[in-house]
């Protein structure tokens, strides 16, 4: 299980077995998050089973399945509202753990600056300065509703 801490509460992952549920388990981690859709790959786990051995683990588990190359508004709220209220550190994954953190840099734009996110991101070895425009106009807009 390749893992990347992105802050103290949030990480990303590759795609996850339900063994790689059991060592996240042991490293402390409390939530699991699957922005994986069901049956992008014939290997991979489905979502009820990951869940269940969650479940079974004491993990708190969320589906927020994002298809590659159509991340939504939706999504990006369904993540930061759970996120918000799930007990940390949590784990998010995907196929490359690439769609978990642009959720995470996309969800964390209503409290970090465009250039915070970079930096976190970029020192995960993730490069989101594509993200830059839609990271500042989410800044901009924070600070009109202030």
């Amino acid at each position: 299980m390749k893992v990347t801490k992105l802050t103290p509460n949030i990480s990303v992952a590759h795609q996850l077995t339900e063994q790689d549920l059991e060592a996240a388990a042991a490293a402390g981690f409390k939530t699991i998050i699957n922005n994986r859709p069901d049956g992008e790959a014939p290997d991979q786990p489905r979502s009820e089973a990951l869940s269940a051995a969650a479940d079974r683990l004491g993990l708190a588990y969320r589906h927020i399945p994002v298809v590659p190359g159509q991340l939504s508004d939706e999504q990006v709220e369904a993540f930061r509202a759970f996120l918000n209220d799930a007990q940390k550190p949590a784990l998010a994954f995907c196929r490359t753990g690439t769609r978990s953190a642009t959720l995470w840099a996309l969800a964390a734009s209503d409290r970090l600056s465009a250039n915070e996110i970079l930096q976190t991101t970029s020192e995960a070895g993730y490069d989101f300065e594509a993200l830059r425009p839609q990271l500042e106009s989410a800044a901009a807009k924070r600070s009109s509703d202030s």
